[in-house]
């Protein structure tokens, strides 16, 4: 057994690994900042902190329980274990202590962060010894203890899928928390971005609504990792403004950032070693080391090959492997609850994961973190090495890059992550597929005046017209009714655009077939198409049967040496052209894009060299998607110029950069967008490249991408320029692109953009 700071020496001595090391920063230490409690705050409250070992809050704790006294809206953003829980748990408890019927709301992101929260909120309750009662409130929750909750909760805690569902569209069995409410807390607003975020804030306006409706005004309350855009994402989240503490008062252990890129193994080619075996290697040593670490890996399909190679490490005898865990979206509530358990009591030396626990779930004590990859954001990046190094001693973060060309960019231009703010979390709670749906939420949870606004939307008379002429409403005397049958809250996911998980049912015993896991319906071709090979904690099945129509997948348990992934291939068609800017060379345009989608073939892969072993043909059907799109028109001249077979290749690694590049400027994950090239394309008639959102009706990202005007060509050729290989490679134009396809994408690049800034 090493401890960390001995480790990290033995790291520092190794040539091997050093040689590798791109960066290698110290985060120094840092003391704490404190403040006092504020007058007038209850002093069972003050008794209680002090009894947990708080004599005095961090002065962002000082100024957030300040502010929440005097009820204004605030947003806190401060890093990973700075005791944000305090500065929504005190004020709240300080309200009900001076006020028996007062009432809070806690929404957290997942209900593993609600139940975890809960117990620390039970821990301060019976330090206080008063008869307050906090409960969760989730899809968990016995129908028998539903009632209680309801009449006699003052903290109801859950999250936002259940407010959605659940709280809402009930409101009426729920009125002495409507009455009364006084606080609502929204932790972790960083994670909701994109569609979730998008949904979120229009269950805040149905929540605003039906509160308003009671007589009733919270305060809100808002928790973040930093971010660029944390106040206008928690202003555009609730719809009005918010006040802003960002100086982190709390004490940070020194933290030591390792940037890592696997070694070149053919010069000529500019191939590195894979980073899936560098970090299954660098995992195992800090295993070997007895040392507790995470290891967070960008996909499904990566933590489970992780998973595997780590447990044929330390299984015993009787083939137990318990010492390394895998953790992701996927598995059952009870699986992900006993894996944080064992964590927690220090039984878990290794969990591989995705983001799923990037949160702020207490794991315990951890000394290091290995990321498979860059996490395509500062934010996330800086948010799970977070997940090591919480009892404020020395901690350890190893990036491990992928030959992928945002990974090469990042792991060669340190000074980027370093000197660079957090990116921005995008949300568009009007988009017109989101909002439409919680209109018809919100009209079946309250009758719309014929005047009547939904939080500020100045379209809302044309969509309670459109749904009354749909038949989803009916207008009596100057009111809106739902008169539908269906439940319409029973109909929206709000972490998708679509509501249709697969069921993942294990059929290895004839006797009995148990559901081991879950899937959405995009990732469903890619993963769970027939004799797939899907991995569930590093255990092997063959995917036997996927019924489309009953969204299920049976699978069998097998033991092969493969994996298997498959290809994807997209068609594109422009619907609607919204804004075209002409620029000389280039041509910018937005509008609107119907996509289809269909997987035909899977590789498989051997496990320990990675060579392809054959493939397999898969039958199932297309999948199209409306959503929105920016578009790049290339001159028309470059089919003169270039050959066909050369050009492509060139498209093929513009393609393949901007698709790597645009996250860097969007805070989000790369599949959240998606980039296709057209030699010639139907609707411009010119060589062009579009890039779209991977979300029905999109969600603003790629109008942020027309906005940058030509950044992200600019970019991709610093990124050509950079690369030390001659003539391509999978770091800058991708492995798909043919022979020329760097010498003959500079030119083009160069030329387009000497033009356009003329």
């Amino acid at each position: 057994m090493m401890t960390i700071q001995e480790y990290i020496q033995k790291l520092k001595n190794d040539p091997f690994f050093m040689d590798n090391v791109t960066s290698w920063q110290v985060v120094p230490s840092r003391p704490a900042s404190y403040g006092e409690f504020p007058e007038g705050l209850d002093r069972r409250v003050i008794e209680a902190l002090r009894h947990k070992g708080i004599e005095r809050p961090y002065c962002h704790q000082c100024q957030a329980i300040e502010t929440a006294l005097a009820h204004r809206d605030f947003v806190v953003v401060t890093p990973t274990a700075s005791g944000k829980t305090l500065c929504y748990n005190v004020p709240v408890l300080d309200a009900i202590m001076k006020d028996e019927a007062s009432r809070a709301l806690y929404l957290f992101p997942t209900k593993a962060l609600s139940s975890d929260q809960v117990a620390e909120l039970y821990g301060m309750i019976q330090d206080i010894g008063a008869d307050i009662k906090a409960y969760t409130y989730d899809g968990d929750t016995p129908a028998s203890a539903r009632s209680a909750i309801r009449q006699a909760g003052h903290v109801v805690v859950t999250n936002p899928d259940m407010l959605h569902q659940g709280i809402l569209p009930n409101h009426t069995k729920w009125v002495k928390l409507f009455e009364n409410l006084q606080y609502v807390v929204i932790d972790e607003i960083h994670a909701y971005r994109g569609v979730f975020g998008s949904n979120l804030a229009n269950v805040i306006r149905r929540l605003k609504r039906i509160c308003a409706f009671y007589g009733a005004h919270p305060t809100f309350i808002c928790c973040s990792a930093t971010i660029r855009n944390p106040k206008e994402l928690a202003e555009t989240m609730i719809g009005r403004p918010v006040q802003l503490i960002d100086e982190n008062g709390a004490p940070a252990g020194e933290r030591h950032v390792v940037f890592y890129n696997p070694p070149v193994v053919n010069q000529q080619l500019g191939i590195r070693a894979g980073s899936i075996p560098q970090t299954r290697n660098i995992a195992a040593n800090l295993l070997k080391a007895g040392i507790q670490n995470i290891v967070f890996a960008r996909s499904r399909l990566t933590v489970e090959v992780l998973v595997r190679y780590l447990k044929d490490m330390v299984r015993d005898p009787l083939g137990n492997a318990g010492k390394v865990r895998g953790y992701r979206g996927g598995y059952l509530p009870t699986q992900r609850r006993e894996i944080e358990r064992e964590l927690r009591a220090g039984n878990i030396t290794t969990v591989v994961s995705t983001n799923a626990l990037e949160l702020g779930i207490d794991i315990g004590q951890l000394d290091a973190c290995v990321l498979c990859g860059y996490p395509g954001t500062i934010a996330s990046t800086w948010q799970q090495a977070g997940r090591a190094g919480r009892r404020g001693s020395a901690s350890l973060l190893i990036v491990v890059a992928s030959s992928g060309p945002l990974d090469q960019y990042i792991i060669n231009h340190p000074e980027y992550f370093f000197q660079q703010s957090p990116e921005q979390a995008l949300i568009n709670p009007n988009n017109l597929y989101i909002l439409l749906n919680h209109v018809k939420c919100a009209a079946y949870e309250l009758p719309f005046e014929e005047n009547e606004l939904f939080e500020g939307v100045e379209d809302t008379p044309e969509l309670l017209n459109y749904l009354r002429d749909e038949h989803i409403l009916r207008q009596v005397a100057g009111k809106y009714y739902w008169m539908a049958e269906e439940f319409p809250q029973a109909g929206i996911n709000l972490r998708s655009a679509t509501d249709q998980n697969f069921l993942i049912v294990d059929i290895t015993d004839p006797k009995k077939h148990r559901v081991i896991g879950e899937m959405d319906r995009f990732t469903v071709p890619m993963l769970l198409h027939q004799y797939a090979i899907y991995m569930h904690e590093g255990t092997q099945y063959q995917v036997e049967e996927l019924d489309f129509d009953d969204k299920k997948a049976y699978i069998r348990r097998v033991d092969v040496g493969y994996y298997t992934d498959a290809d994807l291939t997209t068609s594109l068609k422009v619907l609607d052209e919204f804004e075209l800017v002409e620029g000389g060379a280039i041509d910018r345009a937005r509008g609107e894009v119907l996509t289809s989608s269909i997987v035909t073939v899977f590789k498989k892969i051997a496990f320990d060299t990675h060579e392809n072993l054959g493939w397999g043909p898969v039958t199932l059907p297309e999948l199209e998607m409306q959503t929105t799109a920016c578009w790049w028109v290339l001159p028309e001249d470059l089919e003169e110029r270039y050959e066909r077979e050369p050009l492509k290749n060139a498209l093929v690694g513009l393609a393949h950069l901007i698709r790597h590049i645009a996250p860097i400027y969007l805070m989000c994950a790369p599949q959240d967008i998606s980039v296709v090239y057209h030699v010639r394309d139907t609707f411009t008639g010119r060589p062009t490249i579009y890039l779209y959102d991977s979300v029905p009706g999109g969600i603003g990202l790629s109008d942020r991408v027309f906005e940058m005007e030509n950044e992200l060509l600019i970019r991709a050729r610093d990124m050509l320029l950079a690369c030390p290989c001659s003539d391509g490679c999978p770091s800058c134009v991708g492995a798909t692109a043919g022979p020329g396809a760097k010498a003959t994408l500079l030119q083009i690049l160069n030329r387009l953009l000497v033009d356009a800034a003329q």
